[in-house]
């Protein structure tokens, strides 16, 4: 008789299953996490040019305008590590339907909202539902596939990643200026609903449950305290401005580093000790996981505060209207795409040195729109800029899927929840805190002096992350499973 392992199950009354085979990930399957993996990130640019029309129809005035982005990216940032630690231990299909179910539900409420405060609140919630279906998309990838097959899904994830990030934006642009039924800026959310019903009916037939064989309990005080962190930085950076920075933005700032040594020292002390902390810092001893972080960091402080940026420039600064401004977006979107599809088959030739290549190219696109916002403006157009964004969207799309399969690539199978939820855990706050931060300086500089020279001055800065990025890939393992 054979001694190789069967799939068979065993009789009835066996004492012993010997299969650990992980579910297979069918190819609808992996559409239906990556349409999971979409929604999250496309809702938290698409608001970018559905500002003025929301500050219009709801006289939100700046401060509110700023929580309605924020409080969709604060909630979303806190509860990140929790979603992926949940779907561990309860089954990671069951968290992406509840978290999926939960979006289209936040989103209906954020599209019929009466009122400033009402969106707020539902944008909260709505971070909160994100935070619980994203994690387990690459959980779920990384668990149920192997090989080959994992690294065309994650490099699938990273091109879907970079392409939602770019194509909210369009897309909201699009729902604007349609007015669809006269519904004006909440279509923006309205359409989440049938895209979440579709969502919900795919996933419970084509992604298969998977766990951790062993699930750790909450981490609740080291959960208190992530959340306590990222609240007391990302909140006042994200609201000073607007708000005048008032005493509770400096209490906060300054509370922020204790709780940071705080989260530290719980979560060293529980490793130490046997136990499961939400972030186990033994998983920052993986060094792809590492320095790929310290990469994911900066690429997406500059990502996300040029996306902002970009949107209140061309509409605020030139009236760009909300279809002209998306669509001037639309030659990164493509070259991105481009560049991810390509990807793959160039790692497996240069390994890590792609990442390096991509941040190049990206240096050079991000220094060409500097140059042509420095030239051209107020006479810039969508047309003037389709160079800068090309190439820059091509780096972009070089650098973030292969970043994807490098962090992940060494995490434990049993621990993919918690390397998921760290790793976008840490792009997501990144992203938040390039809005605050970049949004911050441009709309300072704005404010004092020409939108234009405010817009070179931003692109530069980001620009000195992209180099950054570029010395700090070279340090990246050569060679990426």
């Amino acid at each position: 008789m054979s001694t190789t392992a069967s799939t068979t199950a065993p009789a009835r009354g066996a004492g012993v299953v010997v299969d650990h085979a992980p579910p297979a990930l069918g190819p609808l399957g992996l559409f239906t996490l990556l349409l999971g993996a979409a929604l999250p990130l496309i809702d938290f640019f698409i608001v970018n040019v559905a500002l003025p029309t929301i500050d219009h129809d709801l006289a939100a005035g700046p401060a509110m305008l700023e929580l309605v982005v924020a409080g969709y990216g604060l909630s979303y940032a806190v509860l990140l590590v929790l979603g992926g630690r949940l779907g561990d231990l309860f089954g990671r299909r069951r968290l992406f339907l509840v978290g999926m179910a939960a979006f289209g539900l936040t989103s209906l409420a954020c599209g019929l909202a009466p009122d400033a405060w009402t969106l707020v609140g539902a944008r909260v919630a709505q971070g909160a539902s994100a935070a619980l279906m994203l994690p387990q998309v690459l959980a779920t990838i990384h668990s149920s596939t192997t090989g080959a097959r994992r690294a065309k899904a994650l490099s699938l994830y990273g091109a879907t990643a970079g392409l939602a990030m770019v194509a909210g934006q369009i897309l909201g642009g699009i729902l604007v200026a349609a007015d669809l039924a006269g519904s004006g800026w909440r279509a923006i959310f309205l359409v989440n609903v049938p895209v979440a019903v579709a969502g919900l009916l795919l996933a419970v037939r084509t992604v298969p449950e998977t766990r951790s064989e062993r699930p750790a309990p909450v981490d609740v005080l080291g959960t208190l305290l992530l959340g306590l962190a990222l609240l007391t930085l990302l909140a006042p950076l994200t609201e000073g401005r607007a708000s005048g920075w008032p005493l509770w933005t400096w209490v906060a700032l300054g509370i922020f580093p204790f709780a940071a040594w705080a989260f530290w020292r719980v979560e060293l002390r529980a490793d130490r000790q046997g136990r499961t902390p939400l972030v186990p810092p033994s998983l920052l001893g993986l060094v792809s996981l590492r320095r790929g972080l310290a990469l994911v960091l900066p690429f997406s402080i500059g990502f996300g505060g040029f996306m902002f940026v970009i949107a209140v420039a061309l509409q605020q600064g030139l009236g760009m209207g909300a279809v002209v401004s998306g669509l001037a977006l639309v030659p990164m979107a493509v070259a991105f795409f481009g560049a991810s599809l390509a990807g793959p088959r160039l790692v497996r030739r240069w390994g890590t040195r792609i990442i390096t290549a991509g941040g190049l190219l990206q240096a050079l696109g991000i220094g060409l729109l500097a140059l042509t916002a420095w030239h051209s403006w107020p006479d810039l157009s969508a047309w003037s800029l389709l160079p800068g964004m090309a190439v820059a969207g091509f780096g972009q799309g070089l650098q973030l899927p292969v970043l994807f399969r490098v962090v992940l690539s060494e995490v434990p199978a049993d621990r993919a929840g918690v390397g998921s939820g760290v790793m976008v855990t840490a792009q997501q706050s990144a992203l938040a805190l390039g809005v605050a931060t970049l949004g911050s300086l441009f709309l300072s500089l704005a404010a004092s002096g020409s939108m234009g020279t405010a817009l070179t001055v931003t692109l530069l800065v980001q620009l000195a992350a992209v180099v950054l990025t570029i010395l700090l890939s070279l340090r990246l393992p050569r060679v990426v499973s």
